[in-house]
């Protein structure tokens, strides 16, 4: 409980500062939400200052931050101006279709690394070590967007799944194992394209970690004694090397967070890459800022749920 107390108290200052600092670049940065409206001869100067005053826009940077402080304590995150709703309940249905969607694709892509990246370190410099080699520096050297785009290129021209959505525009009237089925179908696309781009390094520090194991002096005394290979590899070995692996954890799901905001985009999955294109583009301060925020909550939550997997796992974490 001191572990996760420290590691919560260290999360709960970053994030601090992430808003901080998200909210002074972002309010430093030219122009803001009604800059559109000045340019509109039928709306007056007067008309937009009375909006700027009564969405607090003509305060002191600190009064807006201590005000989007008070609001973020209930829930709401500031109004969103393009909107003119509470930010918070904008922002929850989104950000569970991201989270589906990336949590998803982790699965996904950890399933085919890990016994991917452990039958390689297996048959290092073999035939499934060449394919695996010349498979991970392919997807490397080809852009995200690309890999997406063909993907939406093979859905269009084939027709096996939906090119865009989450849902069909019939989707009210279907039955209940229907709509769980077009829900899935909608799904794929975005999840695989997800896997596929994080799936090369999360191969190579795989095999990586096991290569380097398999070389140690327990395992070998293991080959010695004249234990199965298999019981070595899954057994002894990967448990050896789940240290490194755990912490790759933690740190893909700020990759993965990054390619679902352009898979989003591309593929009309109604999540917050959408939402924070159209925030940028119309300087929706408070939108923006919410997305940011709810990302760094991702990836910290991801981080330390690494921390806590690491402290279960090794006893010299413990000891420390």
């Amino acid at each position: 409980m001191k572990f996760l107390g420290r590691r919560l108290l260290h999360s709960g200052v970053i994030l601090l500062a992430i808003s901080f600092f998200a909210f002074l670049l972002l309010r430093s940065a030219p122009g803001d939400y009604f800059d559109a409206m000045r340019m509109n001869p039928r709306v007056s100067a007067e008309t937009v200052e009375n909006l700027r005053a009564q969405y607090g826009m003509n305060h002191s940077f600190l009064v807006r931050y201590a005000d989007w402080m008070g609001s973020l304590a209930k829930g709401d995150m500031g109004i969103s101006l393009a909107y003119g709703t509470p930010v918070g309940p904008l922002l929850w249905p989104r950000a569970r279709n991201t989270l589906m969607l990336t949590g998803s694709a982790m699965i996904l892509s950890w399933m085919l690394a890990v016994p991917l990246g452990v039958w390689s370190a297996a048959a290092k410099g073999g035939w499934l070590d060449r394919i695996c080699s010349l498979f991970t520096s392919t997807l490397l050297v080809i852009p995200d967007l690309l890999v997406f785009l063909l993907l939406l290129l093979m859905a269009v021209r084939t027709g096996w799944l939906p090119s865009g959505g989450m849902t069909s525009g019939n989707f009210a009237d279907l039955a209940v194992w229907q709509k769980a089925g077009d829900l899935a179908l909608h799904f794929a696309l975005p999840a695989l394209g997800l896997a596929i781009v994080s799936l090369p390094l999360l191969l190579r520090h795989v095999r990586s970690a096991m290569v380097e194991v398999l070389d140690s002096p327990f395992i070998r005394a293991a080959r010695g004694h004249g234990i199965p290979r298999s019981r070595i590899l899954w057994r002894f070995a990967l448990p050896a090397a789940s240290n490194p692996l755990i912490s790759l954890f933690g740190l893909s799901i700020a990759t993965m967070l990054s390619a679902s905001l352009i898979v989003e985009v591309i593929l009309s999955w109604p999540g917050l890459g959408p939402l924070i294109i159209q925030a940028i583009l119309s300087r929706d301060l408070n939108v923006v800022i919410g997305v940011v925020m709810l990302s760094s909550v991702f990836l910290i939550a991801g981080n330390l749920i690494a921390d806590v997997l690491l402290f279960v796992s090794d006893p010299r974490i413990r000891v420390e």
